[in-house]
């Protein structure tokens, strides 16, 4: 693909605006680094099957939309209460943003102890961009095109940085809406999350929008720990699906830190969470969980790779995914073990349940190791509804609907308990309770 083949054109001078110099601050850093992710994107084009995290799913659908990028300013349909419908208030910290930038008119800064920065990476340009400087300004296309095209076009998103010894109590809550008014969008989405020594939070991502707006959200998470540094992530994916979802979580932890996260996909025609944890610090730990629920024509995608560099580290995976209709999950892991990490202890298990003989899922956990001394496990399974339990739950009572919906519940019940914030998992058990009562409806006829 060449550059003049880029789908996606600027608004509103995202790459005009970057002069040499803003508000006194020499920007000239960030201007060659979008630039030079730019064209690496046209001389290097977009993934397509033959790469190999790519391969499971189709890209045509999102590269035939002629995107245009989110321009700055809060939507004109967006409301309080549609934010609030859209992502359950948790009570504590809370940034909005509307097509990729930031709506203080919906957002909520209090109650943060003195060691907790929570801003956004706008202000952090316009004041110190240096700061940001590790994070925008290195070599375009360390991963793929679309986390180099956020690096050409984001302009906000959350930027949270906990001093040494810094403990959050109340979740910090990111919430991303978007509305296009009938014009294809593509946001950019960049937050930065840095924990130093001996801090602690919990961060909760949630992405909607309006039903049958056309966009991509193109976004990246860098989340940084310091030594013994502890963050526990979520993330509520729910977005219509006429949208697309393209997400890059990236972890880098030291000694002793701990990061967990619990991610659920519900929305968008095409989504894709990709993760890659760096355990680059002795006896760090990582959790990732996650529930996928594709139905229709959806496609659902989660790529992890977990990369064991340091010593006596641990990595646990769980993925489950329950697929109705014609929908396609992807369970894509990737577990390295390089020399001399040591005492590593690492597992990976995906779960599928389909609802449908036209559903389809494509799991692929697998182990890369280099190094004797470890505990490692990978394993994969795939399979229908059990006729026996199904016949049991029908004897005593249930109807067809009740009895399905029950075992399909109960399959991913353990998901669901592992969210330890009670309002998040009150509002996440109604949202995948009335999704798997539409497929047991679906399945009775």
């Amino acid at each position: 693909m060449t550059a003049e083949k880029v789908p996606v054109r600027a608004a509103g001078g995202v790459l005009a605006d970057l002069s040499p110099k803003r508000d006194g601050h020499d920007l000239g850093w960030l201007a060659e680094a979008r630039l030079n992710a730019l064209e690496w994107v046209g001389k290097n084009g977009f993934p397509s099957r033959k790469d190999e995290d790519w391969k499971y799913t189709a890209l045509d659908e999102i590269l035939a939309v002629p995107f245009v990028a989110a321009g700055a300013g809060p939507g004109r349909r967006a409301t309080l209460d549609l934010i609030n419908k859209a992502a359950i208030d948790l009570g504590g910290p809370r940034l909005v943003f509307v097509n990729g930038h930031f709506s203080p008119e919906f957002s909520r800064l209090t109650g943060l102890p003195s060691g907790a920065v929570v801003t956004t990476l706008a202000a952090v340009l316009a004041t110190s961009p240096d700061r940001l400087k590790p994070f925008l300004g290195h070599t375009p296309g360390e991963h793929h095109a679309f986390a180099a095209f956020n690096d050409v076009f984001a302009e906000d998103g959350a930027f949270i940085h906990l001093t040494n010894d810094t403990i959050v109590d109340d979740p910090i809550q990111l919430v991303f809406f978007s509305e296009t008014e009938g014009v294809p969008l593509m946001t950019s989405p960049r937050s930065v999350i840095i924990a130093d020594s001996g801090s602690r939070a919990t961060i909760v991502e949630t992405y909607a929008g309006f039903p049958g707006d056309v966009y991509c959200t193109n976004v990246v998470t860098e989340v940084v720990l310091a030594e013994n540094a502890r963050i526990e992530h979520y993330k509520v994916q729910n977005e219509p699906t006429t949208a697309f979802h393209l997400a890059l979580l990236e972890v880098r932890q030291a000694r002793n830190s701990q990061f967990a996260s619990r991610s659920v996909m519900l929305g968008s025609s095409v989504a894709r969470h990709e993760i890659r944890v760096l355990l680059g610090g002795v006896e760090a730990e990582v959790s990732l969980d996650g529930i996928y629920l594709p139905q229709g024509e959806q496609v659902h995608d989660n790529t992890i790779f977990v990369d064991h560099v340091a010593a006596n580290c641990t990595s646990h995976q769980l993925y489950k995914g329950v697929l109705d209709d014609h929908g396609h999950g992807v369970f894509n892991g990737h577990i390295m073990v390089r020399h001399g990490a040591d005492g590593t202890d690492a597992n990976q298990k995906n779960k599928n349940l389909l609802l449908s003989d036209r559903a389809q899922v494509d799991t692929r956990p697998r182990l890369e190791i280099y190094t004797d001394d470890v505990k490692c496990t990978h394993g994969a399974a795939v399979g229908q509804m059990d006729d026996e339990a199904l016949l049991y739950l029908r004897t005593r009572g249930l109807p067809l609907e009740s009895a399905r919906g029950l075992l399909v519940y109960a399959f991913v019940q353990e998901m669901v308990d592992r969210i330890e914030l009670e309002p998040l998992r009150a509002s996440l058990e109604a949202l995948v309770s009335t999704r798997f009562g539409t497929a047991a409806h679906r399945a009775q006829q």
